[in-house]
């Protein structure tokens, strides 16, 4: 395990790194540390999932890291935790139905007291330089390692998944342990159809191992299935919902299973 500046480095394999931030030095609100960055090494191509913060430099620590390959950068989904550090790459890929939100500056300036970290900058993040589109069952080729997009909707509408074709999957923030940000409650069927997806995939492909964007890493398979019964069960509990105002979200606990807080949307 190797650190460097606000980031933690670690070989999870011989072709994967993950390179972690604590989301709770932005504000201690949030408590879903680590954030998991990884970087997927292939013979020719290393691929890049998530930019993280943006509070210190990513850029130089990929370029060591990945030798004379060429660069990658996905965004499992636009969201400020993921995005931030796009503006040190040229090139980012983002799911179309996310692309327009990442393609200009990022406004924080609407919460100045989580985002005080980002006065210096005018709580403005400007974007990459050119943002191009993912789309669903689209392929990529790393040399020795084939990645395939999954197209998850529920966390947000383009968040995505990405599959390897030696059975690797990489969950972004549709599934890890820890509180769950989901849609307003009229959406959480949403969400339950792609976790159901992601589990029969995992059935079809054979998948073992799961890489979430946030706390452990790596998982197996259990998480998606504990998730699903945990977001099926949402309904029955919502007698039980609190206000959460951090977050503008209602609260659900699940007695039975605390590794999971659920925070539904009230937008």
């Amino acid at each position: 395990m190797n650190s460097s500046s606000d980031f933690t480095i670690k070989r999870l394999t011989t072709d994967l790194y993950c390179i972690q931030e604590n989301i709770s030095d932005i504000n201690p609100i949030y408590t879903n540390d680590p954030i998991n960055l990884y970087l997927l090494l292939g013979d020719h191509t290393a691929l890049l999932l998530d930019t993280g913060c943006g509070l210190s430099p990513l850029k130089p620590i990929v370029k060591e890291l990945i030798k004379e390959r060429e660069l990658l950068v996905f965004n499992s989904h636009a969201h400020w935790d993921h995005v931030l550090g796009n503006h040190e790459f040229k090139e980012v890929y983002i799911h179309e139905n996310e692309a327009s939100k990442v393609s200009r500056s990022y406004d924080l300036s609407g919460s100045k007291k989580v985002f005080s970290k980002y006065s210096d900058r005018n709580y403005s993040i400007p974007p990459a330089e050119n943002v191009k589109v993912l789309h669903d069952g689209e392929f990529f080729d790393l040399g020795d390692i084939k990645i395939e997009i999954i197209h998850a909707p529920g966390h947000s509408p383009g968040s995505i998944c990405l599959l390897t074709d030696d059975c690797r999957l990489f969950t972004g923030d549709v599934a890890y342990y820890g509180d769950q940000f989901l849609p307003n409650r009229q959406q959480i069927p949403r969400v339950i159809d792609t976790l159901s997806m992601l589990i029969d995939l995992c059935e079809k492909c054979g998948v073992k191992t799961l890489y979430p964007a946030h706390q452990q890493t790596p998982c197996d398979t259990t998480l998606l299935n504990e998730l699903l019964q945990g977001v099926k069960k949402i309904e029955s509990l919502w007698h039980k919902r609190t206000f959460q105002k951090d977050f503008y979200a209602w609260e659900i606990n699940d007695p039975e299973n605390e590794r999971f807080r659920y925070l539904v949307s009230r937008f």
